[in-house]
């Protein structure tokens, strides 16, 4: 089993980044996106990626244009992904919302291609009866951003079959990334799930009010050698994803987890980090 081509379901950032990233490494790579006007997007973002990259001397103008000669972006579903060996699901962090795309993949394509979901959080056993032959499903978690971060989580759930995990495991390390390939599966996998106990002490910090966040990042920063503190982490992936990850905690564990107000009021001011120029930073 190998993955030479691969089709990434949703536009946003993560799923544009993964797609691009496949093809600069010399693989074929379409973005499947639902709207008119967010396929445009994304194909805009991508001509000024990539001459930005030739300006700053990181490709060469032959480099740039075999790249997006790969690159494909389309919002007509089953053309995204109709000769994909590996189809990438990376839609909003939402229970429902990943099932129903994970169904919809699953009636399109062939039952030996490889279904991978780019949840942050959930592992991919929940969503194993919506894919015909799991075994060929399992978590591909990119992190942000994913055309610089070389780290991915390829997870192995208990339906995932070997081969699969290791094609997943495969196609990461030919596309520049340094995967790791955990054999169980735990809710926000290998780095989240330590992050999850710094978050979590981070917001104790501040909703007790020991101090600011800003000194919290400053602790984490220069105190601990972290490349960047924890509230500034957030503002980069997005406070509404975090939210969301809280939201499938406390429908788990029914405790309220630390943060959850703050994280709740912050996502109903529209402050979701630098893509909306204002987090727990202001970025205008």
């Amino acid at each position: 089993m190998e993955i030479r081509s691969i089709c990434v379901v949703g536009g946003g950032t993560m799923g544009r980044q993964i797609a691009l990233n496949t093809a600069i490494h010399g693989l074929r790579a379409s973005v499947y996106c639902r709207r008119e006007a967010v396929r445009d997007e994304v194909i805009a973002w991508m001509e000024d990626y990539m001459a930005g990259r030739v300006k700053k001397g990181r490709l060469t103008e032959e480099q740039a244009a075999a790249a997006k000669a790969l690159f494909a972006v389309t919002s007509d579903f089953v053309e995204a992904v109709r000769d994909a060996d590996c189809v990438i699901e990376a839609v909003s962090e939402v229970e429902e919302v990943k099932r129903a795309t994970l169904r919809q993949i699953s009636d399109a394509v062939g039952e030996q291609v490889v279904i991978a979901t780019n949840s942050s959080y959930m592992p991919s056993s929940m969503f194993a009866d919506c894919v015909a032959n799991p075994a060929r499903l399992g978590n591909m978690h990119f992190y942000n951003p994913a055309l610089v971060l070389k780290f991915v989580e390829v997870v192995k759930g208990p339906h995932t079959s070997p081969e699969t995990a290791q094609a997943m495991y495969d196609f990461c390390r030919k596309t520049g990334k340094e995967p790791i390939l955990m054999q169980k599966e735990i809710p926000g996998f290998a780095a989240n799930y330590i992050l999850r106990g710094i978050l979590s002490r981070a917001c104790e910090l501040v909703e007790g009010g020991y101090c600011s966040y800003e000194d919290v990042d400053k602790a984490c920063e220069f105190g601990l050698n972290h490349p960047m503190g924890p509230f500034r982490l957030l503002d980069l992936s997005g406070v509404d994803l975090y939210f969301d990850i809280l939201k499938n905690q406390l429908k788990d564990e029914r405790i309220k987890p630390p943060g959850y107000d703050l994280f709740e009021g912050m996502v109903e001011q529209g402050r979701l980090g630098r893509k909306t120029k204002r987090g727990f930073y202001d970025y205008e």
